[in-house]
């Protein structure tokens, strides 16, 4: 934000949060965005492919999970940032490319 805070002369001194100064400069955040957006091209590559990953993803191995919090599955945030809708429409979409696709490209114009 620095970059920023130097292109609108807002100086250190100035109580001015990150987001304000986004708003200022009329900018979004992008790199949780961007993450999003590659992790989603990610699991497509991996469901079509059909190999371990793709056991490792949909959580369908063998064996006992460690202790204490678990982790978040992928599969969970990605459902979360794609939209309402069932894991299996999420896997169904991710078999057609074009779907695919079309899916991730509107999940990242909304910005969620």
């Amino acid at each position: 934000m620095w970059f920023l805070r130097r292109i609108l002369w807002i100086p250190w001194t100035a109580k001015k949060t990150n987001e304000r100064v986004l708003n200022e400069a009329n900018k979004r955040r992008s790199l949780v965005r961007t993450i999003r957006k590659r992790q989603a091209t990610f699991l497509g590559n991996v469901m079509r492919r059909g190999k371990l990953e793709h056991l490792v993803t949909t959580g369908k191995f063998e064996g006992k999970r460690s202790r204490g919090r678990q982790r978040e599955k992928i599969m969970d945030g990605l459902a979360t940032w794609l939209g309402p809708g069932k894991m299996s429409d999420i896997l169904a979409a991710v078999k057609d490319r074009d779907l695919w696709r079309d899916m991730i490209a509107n999940a990242y114009k909304q910005g969620t």
